[in-house]
Order: C-alpha cells, then structure tokens, then sequence
C-alpha cells in the first residue's frame, strides 16, 4: 500500500472529482488517496463516485475551510 496526496482546493464541481478519478487510474488497488478540496460539494460527490466504482471511502470529513477524503483504491 502506497499513500497518495491529491490537492485539488480552489477548483469547483465537476473538477475535484474528474481529478480524483484520473488519479486513481493511476494507482494500484490497496494504495490510499487522500484528496483535499474546498468546494464543500466534494464531500458528498467524491464518496458518491466512489461507490459506484469499486472504491472504499476510509474517512471524510470538513476541517477548517478544508475537506479531506481518504479513499482506499479497488480493483474498480
């Protein structure tokens, strides 16, 4: 298991999850991603795009202006 950073603050829906899903593609089932946003949306759409593809949400939540989203990689 590989950890991975993802900063996508400062960019609204759709961006933070179409970056997410690019970078995923590039990691291996079992890496970690943690991708951190501002828009507030990112909270519910990268978890909901998550579950659609296969992947496991390992925590999410808003910490200061800031959310954070740990996504453990699936085979997806």
């Amino acid at each position: 298991m590989t950890e991975h950073l993802l900063d996508v603050r400062f960019t609204l829906c759709p961006i933070p999850v179409i970056r997410t899903q690019d970078r995923i593609a590039d990691l291996q089932p079992g890496d970690r991603l943690r991708v951190v946003a501002t828009d507030p949306g990112t909270l519910a759409d990268v978890p909901a795009w998550c579950r659609v593809h296969g992947h496991t949400v390992i925590g999410a939540h808003a910490e200061l202006d800031e959310v954070v989203i740990e996504v453990e990689v699936g085979l997806g």
